[in-house]
């Protein structure tokens, strides 16, 4: 039988308490006649027309199936709900995919992008540990005098390709919440060259094709971070640990110049990156993005020239 609405009910005990019979009430509001008792047992009782509060819809799964859903998260951090639909035992009924979300979000586990970050060998652990050491002491005068540069390459499109992970508060940067990728472009892309400083900054360069270690000190280090670094002395230099930075002819063109690098795989402590990212947005921004990719190039180095400005 449909649930009789608040209003009705209203009405119905306000015959009740006008004198009518429960039959006559219940006729008036075409509702059954023991409908229209309980209704006044229940006024009598608890002072009010409302239902008491039930017990709402019964649990689907087990809290032995609670735990085998978050454990599972927890071992396989990428594992999708839909794919945990499912819990072990031929017994044991199907369960959706919103009730293994809401599962886990009863054990603190959340869906969110991972965290991208470099791959790091051993060697480039110990590294960075050393350098850290070392210069624990630096102040933000010495960081002053960092040239940061890096290579960056812009696509007109790009895709999604979003990845969620489940992870508890302050487990954002864990092992088992991060991501190792190496990103590359795709369809019509350009790559550019820069570096900045706390107060300068070099011009934003174009590189055509792929960039060698021959292309790297020929095209950047000889005619742009040279002359940057003789007019800004007891500057360092930071770049990544591409093969074309590492290669032998570019560390000893460096070495005999004097050159001081800061160590590789530290995107971390390279503000050039951020920068990079808010380029891109300033030009997927415009009211007219580019359609092509020398009007991209020309969008770049318009926005590098406005927003970088020393």
């Amino acid at each position: 039988m449909p649930r009789i609405p608040a209003h009705v009910c209203e009405r119905a005990l306000g015959m009740l308490q006008g004198g009518m019979r429960t039959a006559d009430v219940a006729r008036a509001i075409n509702g059954n006649v023991r409908t229209v008792g309980h209704l006044r047992q229940r006024y009598r009782e608890t002072g009010q027309t409302a239902d008491h509060p039930g017990s709402g819809r019964p649990c689907v799964t087990t809290p032995a199936q609670d735990r085998y859903i978050q454990t599972s998260h927890l071992r396989d951090r990428y594992r999708m709900a839909t794919t945990a639909q499912v819990t072990p035992g031929t017994h044991n009924p199907p369960i959706s995919a919103q009730t293994v979300c809401n599962r886990l979000r009863e054990a603190g586990l959340r869906a969110c992008r991972p965290v991208v970050r470099q791959v790091l060998t051993r060697h480039h652990r110990q590294q960075r540990h050393l350098w850290a050491q070392t210069h624990r002491r630096w102040t933000r005068w010495d960081w002053q005098k960092v040239l940061h540069t890096d290579e960056s390459r812009f696509c007109l499109t790009r895709g999604d390709g979003r990845i969620h992970v489940y992870c508890r508060r302050h487990e954002r940067y864990t092992e088992a919440c991060t991501l190792e990728r190496d990103r590359f472009g795709g369809g019509g892309s350009i790559m550019f060259w820069g570096g900045v400083s706390q107060h300068h900054r070099t011009e934003l360069v174009v590189i055509a094709g792929n960039l060698n270690a021959v292309r790297y000190r020929e095209h950047i280090l000889l005619p742009h971070v040279v002359p940057f670094l003789q007019a800004h002395p007891d500057m360092t230099l930071q770049h990544d640990n591409s093969t074309s930075h590492t290669a032998r002819s570019v560390c000893d063109f460096l070495q005999d110049r004097n050159i001081s690098v800061l160590p590789a795989k530290s995107p971390e402590l390279n503000p050039i990156e951020h920068i990079w990212d808010l380029l891109d947005r300033r030009v997927r921004a415009r009211s007219n993005p580019p359609r092509n990719v020398w009007e991209l190039a020309g969008a770049l180095v318009e926005e590098w020239g406005i927003w970088c400005s020393p």
